[in-house]
Formats: structure tokens, C-alpha cells, sequence
């Protein structure tokens, strides 16, 4: 009844579908007729909105993901044929189906349908909904509402993690289903026909499946399809049955043969990697209801937002360091510079690049802007309202120059890793500009999307000046250290940090150590040079001094200081000598929190038996 077949359609839950974090609505959406969509035979758009602002007013759309769309189901006049499908124009896929207004609106709908269920039940009840938009009318509708029966069922107090013992060669990517890792012999099955071929314990390789192939699913270690996302038949079936599951590989029944054996791996993230052979991998379970916090804080290193709502189940007090350069290189990957002088470009792939990788957006500066917001803005909605701590941009100029259109705007340095980086290329040099955008993103994701959690850091900061002349470049961009809950933290990394921890505690509100620069600079050695990599060792007796020392300061200061450096996360007799010097907080790699939780427990109970 809803002329979608002229429009667009979808599907919603009032949860993500991957790791059971309640507080995201996942919206789903291709143009045409819902059955695509729910079949899984078309790549959709995917669209986050994070509902504890959404419900304060603001407009936190975390996420944007383009699906490639490539046929629409339409209507015919047909009698015996009803519907068809037609291929979708070039330049009409790289559009979203949905403009900014309407996902709003349908996150909306979702939080009331949900909390309709959830009054009416008396406990939370996440919804599994469909909507449909008439392409006569363009108004929006519900067409279908009812349970979400997964993640809602899951036990959240036992956590498990699933990793690769080995290293392999990667076949095939796609979106991960799950957060496991299965392997066995790949079938590849085309047809229904040929289900009945189908053995226990094989990894099903087909285009799309449907609720005919339930019964070889179920024994299935894993499941690749070609098309289809997160709401599809297949990863829908693959959640309910627990096991791995990669969709919308494009390519998965071409690049796979039927008996090479193979590992579905869906730990590292968003994108699912399917394996040449079967790897060794490990599973670890933890009951954290018997994990006793400690009195440090115990924070965790996030760059990648497609993890983190993975990682928010883990026990901490925060993100102590959420680094801009993973969603710079991953998400946006044209250099700002090039986006901002678009028109100076000469190399006609690269302009072509990058038009395409902007089309769905009002200007190419608009693309930088709310990529980077929505990719900071997933790690702060992740671990709201705990502190989440963004370090603004840290690429060195040779790292810069490598993404696209980024040569041209990059000075040659023969040793970039002491050269121009961090603090000096924000309030002056041709880079000040670039950093305005940088800071236009922090400000959207802090105030248009209601993240006041997060918090904001200076990375290389040499001298007081420089850190004085940051501070009001931010505030020129309406980023104000006080304001609206904004504090800006300071990476202590350079011996002038340490040594100057006084003077730099008037101007930051805190500081992080950062001991993987501050070995290099306290023993004098470059740090990718591998003729000097034997003498690299932040547990240096030099360095611990430099540590202690601007620990000593801080605490004498009152100021805060914390820790997100390499070494906590992969000495645990380093993060207890931490813990000795009185820090306030460590920050980990996911991997290591719960182990060095554990250790510091211990540590602390022992020291304050001792006092």
C-alpha cells in the first residue's frame, strides 16, 4: 500500500544487532520494495543514531555507511508477475536513500515503539521494525513491528573473546556478523538444488539465502554470502544459531572454491576476513561479575569505531585514547588539504577519487567534517557519558602525505618523526586551515550530538607557548576550554613536558602519557629505525625517572594524570610500577584490560595491607 517501489525501504532495530548495545538505533535502507532488503539481496545503507541524546533533542546520528544498491524491486502490471527488479543508475547509488531528517524521524519512532513494548512489559523490549517510504507522498512509514529475539536474549555478564593465533592470507572481506571466528571446508552452493550435498561442519559459500537453506545453516561452522547486510536472512540466522558469518562479499562463490579449507573471522572488527586454511584461534571467557574494580581507573586505547560497541562491555572507566589518524586513514582517506583545494588538483584519478567518494554530500569539506565527527562520535556514544579522550590529529608529514591528493600539500622531511607533527601544525604553516576542520568536527560531535564525554587532546606539544598559542586557535573555532563541559587534555611525551609539567598544568586541564615517544626522545633513538631498536625499552630506568617525575608533579598540582602508551598494555610489571607511583589512570588495549585489571586489583589490596 506504501508506493516504496517509487521511493525507498528498510528495516530497524531499537539495537545493534551486533553486540547487544542498547543505546544505538540500526536503521537499514535500500530504494524499492522492502523484499530485497530482507532477503539480503541487496548491500544497504546503514545508519547509527544514539538514543539517550536523540531523546535530549539533539541530532547524534553516529553513523553513515553507503551500500552499494545495485537493483531495486519495482511493481509491474504484470498480473502473474507482480514485481521485478531493475538495475539502479551508477550515479544514484552513491547517494543515501535517507536524508538527515528522515533518520531522525525513524530513530524517533523506534525509541517510542520501543518504549511502548518496554511499558507494556515492564522490562526493556527491543524492537525489530520495517519501514517503508512513499515515493508519491515522500511521507514515512512503520509497516511492521515486533520483537528483537537475540541480543536480547544474550548474558552479558560473560564475556568472550574470540582471537587468531596465527596469521594467514586474506581470500575475501566482507561485514562480520558476530564477534567469532569459525573455520572448515568451504561449499559453495549456487542453487537449492544442491543443499542436499551439504556435510556438518562445512562453510557454506553462496550468493543469498533464504529460509529453504535454515536446515543446512544449521549445521554449518560458518556462513559467506555475496550479497546482503546486517539485517539479511543470512547474518539474522547466523546470530540466532551463534556462529560466524560474512555478507555482501560482492565476489564470495567466484574467489572461493568448494573443498579449500578456510577461517571466517569476525573478531577484528566490522569488516569479516575470510582465510586461506584453518588457523589456530583462541577463546577466552570471563565472568565479570566476580571482576573487582580496582581503585585506578582503568581505561582503554579505541581507534577503530566500528569496535567500539564491541568493547564498551568490557569493565572500564573510559576511553583514554580515541586517535583521529585510524578514522582519517580508514573512513575519509583523502588528505584535508585536498578537499579544501579541491580545484588545484591536477591528477585527473585522483580528482575522480575523490568526487566519487564525496558525491553523497553538500561539499567536499562537509565529507571530512562528518566523517570525522561520526567516527569520534561512535566512541564517545559507545562509552557515554564516561570520558572518551580524542587526540587530535598526530600524522607526521610523510604519513600525510600517503593519503590521497596529499602529496602535493606535504613538505619532504628527512626524519619526520621529530619534524613538523602534532601541536606545530595547528596554529600555523598551511595545515592551520585543515585544523579548523578538525575542530569544526569535534565541535559537532560535542554539540550537535549532545557528547559532551568527550574530551579533547594535544598531541607533541613542545613548549608552553605553542600550547598557549593551541588553546586559543581551538577557541577561534568555538571549541572553549570550560565550556560546555570541554576540557583539552596534553600529551606528556617530550622531556619539555616533564621538565615543564608545572607550567603546562596551568594551561591543560591534564596530562597523558604517552611513553612510546617519550622512550625515543628520553634515550635519543628514532624509534623505526631498527639499527637502534635493541636499546628501545620504555622500561629504561631513565625513563620510569621521567614517568615518576611528571606523575610527582601532577599529584603535587592537583592536576590529573593518566597513561596510554604501549608499555601498560604490554608490561604488566610496568602498569604496577604505574600504580606504585600513584596515577590516577591507565589506559589499555581492549586485549590487556582485563588481565592487568586483575593484576592492579591485586597490587592495590597488597600495597593497602602494607599501609
Amino acid at each position: 500500500m506504501v508506493r516504496s517501489d517509487m521511493a525507498c525501504s528498510g528495516v530497524m532495530f531499537s539495537i545493534d544487532t551486533e553486540t547487544g548495545f542498547k543505546d544505538a538505533v540500526l536503521i537499514n535502507g535500500s530504494y524499492g520494495l522492502g523484499e530485497n532488503i530482507v532477503l539480503g539481496a541487496v548491500n544497504p545503507d546503514q545508519f547509527y543514531v544514539f538514543k539517550p541524546t536523540l531523546k535530549k533533542g539533539f541530532k547524534p546520528i553516529l553513523s553513515k555507511k553507503l551500500g552499494s544498491k545495485k537493483i531495486k524491486m519495482i511493481y509491474t502490471k504484470i498480473p502473474d508477475k507482480p514485481t521485478k527488479n531493475i538495475d539502479v543508475p551508477h550515479e544514484e547509488s552513491l547517494k543515501f536513500v535517507l536524508n538527515d531528517n528522515e533518520i531522525l524521524k525513524l530513530a524517533k519512532w523506534a525509541c517510542i515503539i520501543e518504549d511502548h513494548y518496554s511499558a507494556k512489559a515492564k522490562k526493556f523490549k527491543p524492537m525489530d521494525m520495517e519501514w517503508a517510504k512513499d515515493g508519491r507522498t515522500g511521507e514515512l512509514f512503520i509497516v511492521q513491528a515486533r520483537p528483537e529475539t537475540v541480543q536480547s536474549q544474550k548474558n552479558f555478564n560473560i564475556l568472550e573473546e574470540y582471537s587468531l593465533k596465527e596469521k594467514g592470507t586474506v581470500l575475501l572481506t566482507g561485514l562480520g556478523v558476530g564477534t567469532k571466528i569459525g573455520s572448515g571446508r568451504a561449499h559453495v552452493i549456487k542453487s537449492a538444488h544442491e543443499i542436499g550435498n551439504f556435510k556438518q561442519g562445512e562453510v557454506l559459500i553462496t550468493e543469498k539465502t533464504d529460509p529453504d537453506w535454515e536446515p543446512i545453516m544449521k549445521i554449518a561452522s560458518a556462513i559467506v554470502t555475496n550479497r546482503g547486510g546486517r539485517t539479511a536472512h543470512a547474518a539474522i540466522v547466523a546470530r540466532e544459531l551463534g556462529i560466524p558469518a560474512i555478507v555482501g562479499t560482492e565476489n564470495g562463490t567466484e574467489k572461493i572454491k568448494t573443498g579449500t579449507d578456510v577461517t571466517i573471522c569476525c573478531s577484528e572488527g566490522e569488516v569479516g576476513k575470510v582465510y586461506k586454511g584453518k588457523l589456530k584461534f583462541e577463546i577466552k571467557k570471563v565472568d565479570l561479575k566476580k571482576l573487582k574494580r580496582p581503585n585506578t581507573k582503568i581505561m582503554m586505547n579505541v581507534g577503530n569505531p566500528d569496535q567500539a560497541f564491541e568493547f564498551s562491555f568490557i569493565p572500564n572507566d573510559g576511553v583514554g585514547l580515541a586517535r583521529e589518524e585510524f578514522i582519517i586513514n580508514s573512513y575519509i582517506k583523502v588528505h584535508p588539504l585536498a578537499l579544501l583545494h579541491f580545484d588545484k588538483l591536477k591528477d585527473k584519478k585522483t580528482r575522480d577519487t575523490i568526487t566519487e567518494l564525496t558525491a553523497s554530500y553538500k561539499s567536499k569539506t562537509d565529507f571530512f567534517v562528518e566523517k570525522l565527527a561520526q567516527g569520534v562520535a561512535m566512541i564517545g556514544a559507545a562509552f557515554y557519558p564516561k570520558p572518551v579522550i580524542v587526540r587530535m590529529s598526530d600524522f607526521k608529514s610523510n604519513e600525510y602525505a600517503n593519503l590521497i591528493g596529499g602529496s602535493g600539500f606535504e613538505p619532504k622531511e628527512e626524519n619526520p618523526m621529530i619534524g613538523w607533527r602534532g601541536a606545530s601544525r595547528y596554529y600555523t604553516g598551511n595545515y592551520q586551515e585543515a585544523f579548523a576542520l578538525e575542530c569544526k568536527a569535534m565541535k559537532k560531535a560535542r554539540e550537535e550530538m549532545g557528547l559532551t564525554n568527550i574530551k579533547l587532546m594535544i598531541p607533541f606539544c613542545r613548549t608552553v607557548d605553542e600550547g598557549k598559542a593551541v588553546v586559543a586557535e581551538m577557541k577561534k573555532h568555538g571549541l572553549e576550554q570550560g565550556k560546555n563541559e570541554l576540557e583539552i587534555y596534553v600529551m606528556c611525551e617530550i622531556p619539555s613536558n616533564v621538565i615543564l609539567a608545572d607550567e603546562f598544568g596551568k594551561i591543560f586541564d591534564g596530562f597523558s602519557i604517552g611513553s612510546n615517544d617519550l622512550t625515543q626522545l628520553t634515550l635519543g633513538l628514532d624509534r623505526d629505525s631498527e639499527l637502534v631498536s635493541r636499546l628501545y625499552d620504555e622500561r629504561n630506568p631513565a625513563v620510569k625517572r621521567m614517568i615518576w617525575e611528571a606523575i610527582h608533579k601532577c599529584k603535587k598540582n592537583g592536576v590529573k594524570i593518566g597513561i596510554c602508551g604501549q608499555a601498560a598494555s604490554d608490561f604488566v610489571e610496568f602498569a604496577e610500577f604505574l600504580v606504585k607511583c600513584g596515577i590516577d589512570s591507565i589506559s589499555l588495549n581492549p586485549d590487556t584490560v582485563i588481565k592487568t585489571t586483575i593484576a592492579i586489583s591485586k597490587l592495590e589490596s597488597k600495597l593497602h595491607r602494607k599501609s
